[in-house]
């Protein structure tokens, strides 16, 4: 049974939220972990960037993860909007560990491994139990949580501290209204599954592939999934993709036609199920933690679907969050100083790959070229791909990509 009380509630049963969940009830603080939507459920974002094995070998999870029979991800690929393809960047060509292999994940059973574990260790999880409301007091300090459970009961429920990974919904930083949005980056993605989709032999077969259409105006991942299924997604400026324009299926088709790189994979593939459609907004929150609350996930910031971060920030974030509550109950200090003060160092990092979504989101910026022009490079390009994003190599590739767009620019307006 669901108890009245708990030490902590944690929010939304994805990557971030289970994370946070098995880090604080190992501890032996009792933990509640609660999840809308029924499991196994859908989720898109199935690439993980191979950093995300630190996170999963802290739940003791890998050797799960490879018995899954997950695809295998090794690489990252990138084609031109002419259909030329860059050399893939290897991660073992740069790091010989384990962790420099990953996997791409169908979510509704990498998810459900995630909630598993947290119940494993000790906490109490729920699926089908809607947050209805977090409750705090006078000061603005948490007290607890108001859920509707799957039998359709209201519960208030006591804690001391709300874990919020609800994902995009953002329930805390909306309550609050601590989100802002990226003019700059509101996207939207337009994507289904193929079976079939061509891919490369060897070490590349599992390769995440990024496509530019010939206008540069959007672009595909191509997302090799297990069972020889493939992940096939559009992404562009919302304007773009849906003003003025017919349904989103027929815009997708549209834009694959544009696609140089990719038409010759889907020739003979089968499209599985419908179109689907999301808005892929990115925005950060202005701030991340209070007394007794802290966000993680999507519910803290979402940047870019493009380097496929998400899962991985996620499972880091999760880990980063549990560690500073269990710590916080250590030093009975539940402020948002302890709760939260993992949150700017973890950005500092961040920055890197938003800065590198920028550069991708520049028309004039070619990966292959910045490679030719600047090989040193390719060793922290991988590096970011991998996800090794906390420390400040990452200065001087800046400077230099920085050069690199403008002298594009110089050419393009002459």
């Amino acid at each position: 049974m669901m108890k009245s009380s708990y030490d902590c509630v944690v929010i939304g049963g994805g990557p971030g939220g289970c994370t946070a969940a098995a880090i604080v009830a190992q501890s032996g603080h009792s933990t509640l972990l609660i999840e809308r939507e029924a499991f196994p459920r859908f989720h898109v974002g199935e690439s993980l960037m191979p950093e995300s094995y630190w996170p999963l070998e802290r739940l003791g999870l890998i050797e799960r993860m490879k018995d899954a029979r997950f695809q295998v991800k090794k690489s990252v690929q990138f084609v031109s909007h002419h259909g030329n393809e860059s050399a893939p960047f290897f991660f073992r060509q740069h790091d010989m560990r384990d962790c420099s292999d990953t996997w791409q994940v169908e979510r509704s059973e990498f998810d459900k491994m995630l909630f598993d574990r947290a119940e494993e260790l000790g906490a109490d999880c729920y699926d089908q139990t809607r947050l209805i409301d977090v409750r705090f007091d006078e000061m603005q300090k948490i007290i607890g949580v108001r859920v509707r459970d799957r039998d359709g009961n209201e519960r208030e429920i006591d804690c001391p501290v709300v874990i919020d990974a609800t994902g995009q919904q953002s329930f805390i930083a909306n309550k609050l209204k601590l989100k802002e949005v990226n003019p700059d980056l509101r996207k939207v993605a337009i994507w289904s599954y193929y079976r079939d989709a061509v891919r490369d032999e060897g070490d590349n077969g599992g390769a995440t592939i990024i496509l530019n259409t010939e206008s540069k105006e959007s672009w595909f991942w191509f997302i090799p999934l297990s069972r020889g299924i493939t992940s096939i997604g559009c992404v562009g400026d919302t304007d773009y993709m849906l003003k003025g324009r017919a349904k989103p299926e027929e815009v997708f088709y549209e834009e694959l036609q544009r696609c140089p790189g990719l038409k010759p994979r889907l020739q003979n593939a089968t499209r599985l199920g419908d179109i689907r459609v999301a808005k892929e907004f990115s925005y950060m929150t202005k701030q991340h933690a209070g007394d007794g609350w802290v966000l993680v996930g999507d519910a803290l910031g979402f940047i870019d679907p493009v380097y496929s971060s998400g899962v991985y920030f996620a499972l880091e974030m999760g880990v980063r969050a549990g560690d500073a509550v269990v710590e916080g109950f250590k030093k009975n200090d539940l402020s948002a100083a302890q709760l939260g003060g993992w949150t700017e160092p973890f950005l500092e990092g961040v920055q890197w790959l938003r800065k590198l979504v920028t550069a991708f989101y520049t028309k004039e910026f070619s990966i292959g070229r910045f490679m030719k022009e600047y090989p040193e490079h390719r060793g922290r390009v991988t590096d970011l791909l991998i996800g090794r994003i906390f420390d400040e190599s990452a200065e001087q590739l800046f400077k230099d990509m920085d050069t690199s767009i403008e002298k594009a620019k110089m050419e393009a307006a002459m």
